[in-house]
């Protein structure tokens, strides 16, 4: 192998772990946002749930909040399912 060539592949060793780091780095940026997206989801889904026992009924929270009530009752599975899940963390650590 000539000077020149290992020049080369090093240079295309290199690119390739530019390339590398830089997909790295987007996956690890899009998973904080997901993570990012998934909380706000929650907090929205308990501020709705609380909509909703403050207006009395999905139909009014739905009116008040300027959203369907499809999306109040998403909302509210969600916020469900939030609290059985923080339930079952509780039975498994014993922290209730």
């Amino acid at each position: 192998m000539t000077a020149q060539n290992a020049d080369k592949t090093l240079s295309r060793k290199q690119r390739l772990q530019e390339k590398q780091r830089r997909q790295l780095s987007v996956v690890d940026t899009v998973d904080k946002a997901e993570i990012k997206v998934r909380k706000a989801e929650a907090e929205l889904a308990v501020a709705v749930a609380e909509a909703v026992r403050v207006f009395g009924n999905e139909q009014s929270a739905s009116e008040a909040l300027d959203m369907s009530v499809e999306a109040i009752r998403r909302c509210l599975r969600m916020a469900q399912d939030e609290a059985a899940g923080a339930d079952n963390v509780a039975e498994v650590t014993g922290k209730r």
